[in-house]
């Protein structure tokens, strides 16, 4: 049975990834070990983690300058993270949506934080380019695609403090010279991997500038000196990963992937415009490639359409439950055709309406 997967996360991965990470988990590379069973110190897993960093490092354009880690805690714990080994006194923050927000009142936690746009009482449909990034702040946090609402930043400011970056919902989808960030983070269960995992890349030179107190966990410096192992990682997330980033290359890296994804928002945004029974509600230069968000317009209608896709097998097309509607998540993975399917299914109900 075909099913269309426009989950926003956990989300659709390629079929390949699925296929030999199953396998893994019966028999590991031969060894008659599960994945699930080898050591986070043993040879197999060391080589895993050696293999998925270079792979980052290679799909993104980054030097040896930067240190990746695979933790856990989701991007959430990021948002206590970052100010705990960064924020001395002051950092400025872009609220655009509800996992911005939920930084800021993390990272109020220690110390000033100055919010320089806030959409939220516009219910976060668009993202200001006119705001001035403070020289004395310690960095400045942004988020790249806004999951929920369906916005994504198009371009990045120009600064002298360091970026931090959000990029959960969008990493690895389009090419972006990533070497302007000093740090980014993403939970994996989008374009990466199984849910569990966050890959945190950072500028090593931003790091131990802090003098207070971290707990060890929380420090990334303990990360670094402990060669990334400081407790036992997600090794399944993290071995799905590399197959993940294996199959970025084999499609030819990001630009491809880029150009893919262009096509399948293109299309399912012009459908939205085109049909009478739909609107999105984004400022068209501030629509996301990644989650496309779209309402009838006609309330009463919901019942009728939501029983012609869900017969149709088509999963996770249901807004999030802050603001109802609809949400497709067109990931890296989900194919052309699934897009297609899903703008014959609206045009169908069209001419039923």
């Amino acid at each position: 049975m075909k099913i269309y997967n426009f989950n926003a996360g956990p989300s659709i991965l390629p079929k390949k990834v699925i296929k030999k990470s199953a396998q893994s988990v019966i028999n590991y590379n031969q060894t008659g070990l599960s994945l699930l069973e080898i050591s986070h110190r043993s040879d197999d897993f060391l080589n895993i983690l050696d293999k998925t960093t270079d792979l980052v490092k290679r799909i993104m354009n980054l030097s040896d300058d930067y240190i990746i880690l695979f933790l856990q805690g989701g991007a959430t714990l990021q948002f206590s993270m970052i100010p705990y080994n960064l924020m001395k006194k002051r950092a400025a923050y872009l609220d655009t949506g509800i996992w911005a927000f939920n930084a800021i009142k993390e990272a109020e936690n220690f110390g000033e934080v100055k919010v320089l746009f806030s959409s939220k009482k516009e219910k976060y449909t668009y993202i200001s380019k006119n705001y001035k990034i403070p020289n004395e702040a310690d960095y400045f946090h942004c988020t790249s695609n806004n999951t929920i609402i369906g916005t994504q930043m198009k371009t990045f400011p120009k600064t002298t403090i360091p970026i931090v970056c959000d990029m959960s919902s969008d990493i690895f989808s389009r090419e972006l010279n990533f070497r302007e960030f000093d740090l980014i983070y993403a939970s994996a269960q989008k374009n990466i991997s199984s849910s569990g995992m966050t890959i945190v890349i950072i500028n090593k030179k931003i790091i131990g500038k802090i003098k207070r107190s971290i707990p060890s966990y929380l420090d990334y410096r303990i990360h670094m000196k402990n060669n990334r192992i400081f407790n036992t990682p997600n090794v399944f997330s993290i071995y799905t990963s590399m197959l993940t980033l294996e199959w970025i290359e084999s499609k030819g890296g990001l630009s491809y992937l880029e150009q893919e994804n262009e096509k399948k928002a293109k299309m399912l945004y012009e459908e939205i415009d085109r049909n009478h029974l739909f609107e999105n509600k984004i400022d068209k230069e501030d629509r996301s490639n990644m989650n496309v968000t779209f309402f009838l317009k006609k309330k009463e209608l919901e019942k009728k359409f939501n029983r012609i896709w869900k017969k149709e097998n088509i999963i996770g097309l249901e807004g999030h439950r802050s603001i109802g509607g609809y949400r497709a998540s067109i990931y890296n993975a989900l194919p052309l055709k699934s897009v297609q399917f899903l703008i014959e299914i609206m045009r169908e109900f069209e001419r039923k309406i």
